[in-house]
């Protein structure tokens, strides 16, 4: 009987996949690529046609010798890794390092599957084809783009900054987004404004309804100062709360669309706390295949890198048949629902989705583990609600008129669940009011109270790996496969940090930041990586040739290299002399930069091995104690402004505190951007600091 050998990419893979597949084949794993770059070299000739030079990777000369006996004793080889751009490079990289397009003997074949299903995998051995070389190249070029950027500029940050810091294609323009939002935050100036509310009793009722100030009768109005509240008050005395119009309605809120990998992360975050990187974990468990009671090994979804929101038609068959035949025929979507499409997505893959809705979160409890059971039931619920129809509200929105001015209440009741009867999203949990009482037109309403309370605007919110995701994808920055390894790079370097959450540049991370600005703009810059990015997804689709994006990169990039050595030799940022005396040994101390910034260091290193918190005074005297201030940082990295006779004295502040005293409260004020602000929003004054 004839021999079949099949290679997948990962050892996980080959025990689902024995399973569905008769003696006569032979399963085997790569465990991801085989050859790559060297990593003591640039590893692509630049002045003969852009070639690249690859090598076997250390530590897998083993696994090749082994696939090359498998080969041996085969018939028909099948390249079956992963179904993607770097799935088809591994298969290619495969047929070079084990020489399956010399051997005559054998027939080759490349297959690919969306699921490893017992079915997928079957009709995929059915009908194989031959290597998409425009997928090889789109992923040759993607990793020499990569390399290029991360080996030619990665040497100036180690010269400039710190050994072992890197550059990247896609992780500085990530960098970037989050100083220049760091930025924005740090330039914000609050804004005061006020609401009104009015607390109303209808005859007869035993509580009072709340409604919210609109404005005059044909103008919404903000009140941004307590004078205008005051007038508005003033005006509203002996007022009648008149009931001038009610509209009862209707509202439906859609269902979700089935998760692509950036809607997966950016969900995971939020409702179940995983990091991108837990994310992409558990969910490729899931895909390769789990251990599953009565079923043996499966895989439980469809694959994970993708940004198609597009389902197979009997998925959505099967799925609508299930909502049908569990929540009654009512609640089965009418129509389709796949969302978003246009030029950045890429319609190879489907959405993920579970690969047997049948197989409810209840009935795979016992055979997952907590946070994959927790990651199966957010893609399960999400998929069958997707096949749902909308929720039902119905609604009540009320105007009262107030002299010349207007105040309106709404309530709205969940009538018919739809969709959420199986997946709540956060803004699902809005609060619903009970409808309001039997209000007319015409009702006086009398007033118990008038409650005005005092705000500020907030900055824009710090970005979270959730909404970094989001971002990143928004802007055609990276693609599925790009963005958790993106984040895991630049929190690993240290070049930002995660508190609660959020993110949030170090001082090293903006050292980086300064100098990718400065010498590499176009590197950093979203515009020229969102196109870089569709050039890329043209070579995969044939229409762009790999090697002209290549050369039209590298000479400008090799350019600005050049110019960068020349612009920083003059800039020295690490190991600057400071005025403090070793204590062990009495030499001056040096400032370098560490995992979370600058620190003093002993330079008689590794004789001696003295080092100390680097405490950076700014010349301003501490508001509350008379001590200098100096820059700090927390425990994971960001930094703020303390005073340096902590702990006794607990002053803190995460804008730049200044001389200038405030001339309204006397207060002390901080930089914000180009103006200086009175720390005591209530205050609320700013000038520019041009004006000092």
């Amino acid at each position: 009987m004839a021999k079949n050998l099949v290679i997948v990419e990962s050892p996980a893979k080959v025990k689902t996949i024995r399973k569905f597949l008769g003696s006569n084949y032979e399963v085997d794993a790569s465990n991801g690529h085989v050859r790559d770059l060297p990593k003591s070299s640039l590893g692509i000739d630049v002045d003969h046609d852009y070639e690249p030079k690859y090598i076997t990777i250390r530590g897998k000369g083993e696994i090749l010798s082994k696939l090359r006996k498998e080969v041996k004793k085969a018939d028909k080889i099948y390249l079956a890794t992963d179904p993607d751009r770097e799935g088809e490079a591994i298969s290619w990289h495969l047929m070079k390092a084990l020489k399956l397009d010399e051997l005559e003997d054998k027939k080759v074949y490349r297959v690919s599957f969306n699921e490893i299903t017992k079915t997928a995998v079957k009709n995929s051995l059915k009908s194989p084809r031959k290597l998409d070389m425009d997928l090889v190249d789109a992923q040759q070029a993607r990793r020499m783009l990569d390399r290029m950027v991360g080996y030619t500029i990665s040497p100036l940050l180690w010269a400039k900054v710190k050994r072992g810091l890197s550059a990247g294609r896609v992780q500085s323009v990530a960098l970037r987004m989050i100083c220049d939002r760091e930025d924005e935050i740090g330039a914000f100036i609050p804004e005061e404004y006020w609401n009104l509310e009015a607390d109303l009793m209808q005859t007869g009722a035993r509580k009072p309804m709340k409604a919210k100030f609109y404005g005059r009768r044909h103008e919404k109005l903000t009140i941004h100062k307590k004078e205008e509240l005051d007038q508005i008050l003033k005006e509203l005395d002996h007022q009648e709360y008149v009931i001038e119009e009610i509209k009862n309605g209707e509202r439906t809120k859609k269902p979700p669309i089935p998760f692509t990998t950036s809607t997966l992360q950016q969900e995971a975050s939020k409702v179940l706390n995983f990091s991108t990187q837990k994310t992409m974990r558990l969910a490729q468990q899931l895909y390769e295949g789990v251990d599953i009671k009565g079923h043996g090994t499966i895989g439980l979804i469809t694959y994970l890198r993708t940004d198609s929101t597009r389902i197979a038609d009997e998925a959505d068959a099967a799925a609508r048949k299930y909502v049908e035949e569990t929540y009654g025929a009512e609640y089965v979507l009418k129509g389709g629902n796949t969302g978003k499409s246009g030029g950045k997505i890429q319609d190879a893959h489907e959405a993920i989705r579970p690969t047997d809705i049948t197989l409810s979160p209840v009935q795979v409890k016992e055979s997952l583990q907590r946070d994959l059971f927790r990651l199966y039931q957010l893609i399960w619920k999400r998929f069958v609600a997707s096949r749902m129809q909308p929720a039902v509200y119905e609604t009540t929105s009320v105007k009262i008129g107030a002299g010349d001015y207007i105040f309106t209440m709404s309530a709205s009741k969940l009538v018919f669940d739809g969709f959420m009867s199986v997946y709540i999203q956060e803004d699902d949990k809005e609060e619903t009011n009970v409808l309001l009482g039997k209000l007319q037109q015409g009702d006086v309403l009398k007033l118990s109270e008038l409650i005005p309370s005092q705000h500020f605007t907030q900055p824009p919110a710090h970005y979270t790996e959730a909404s970094l995701v989001k971002a990143l994808e928004e802007q055609g920055i990276g693609r599925p496969s790009t963005y958790a390894p993106t984040i895991t790079t630049i929190l690993a370097r240290r070049y930002i940090t995660k508190e609660n959450k959020n993110l949030y540049v170090t001082e090293l991370g903006e050292a980086v930041n300064g100098i990718m600005k400065q010498c590499f703009p176009s590197i950093v810059n979203t515009s020229f990586t969102a196109n870089m990015e569709l050039l890329l997804d043209k070579v995969g689709d044939g229409s762009v040739k790999w090697k002209t994006v290549v050369e039209n990169f590298y000479p400008d990039l090799d350019e600005a290299v050049k110019t960068a050595q020349k612009t920083l030799e003059s800039v020295k940022i690490a190991d600057e002399i400071s005025d403090v005396i070793c204590d062990v040994c009495g030499r001056n101390m040096v400032i370098k930069y560490g995992p979370h910034g600058k620190f003093l260091a002993c330079p008689g290193f590794p004789e001696c091995k003295n080092t100390k918190p680097y405490l950076e005074k700014i010349g301003v005297p501490c508001p509350k104690c008379g001590g200098e201030i100096v820059i700090k940082k927390t425990k994971k990295g960001r930094r703020f402004f303390g005073c340096e006779n902590n702990p006794d004295c607990d002053f803190m502040s995460w804008q730049k505190p200044s001389l200038q005293k405030c001339p309204q409260c006397n207060g002390y004020m901080v930089e914000r951007g180009n103006k200086l602000v009175c720390a005591d929003e209530k205050c609320g004054y700013s000038m520019n600091i041009k004006s000092k």
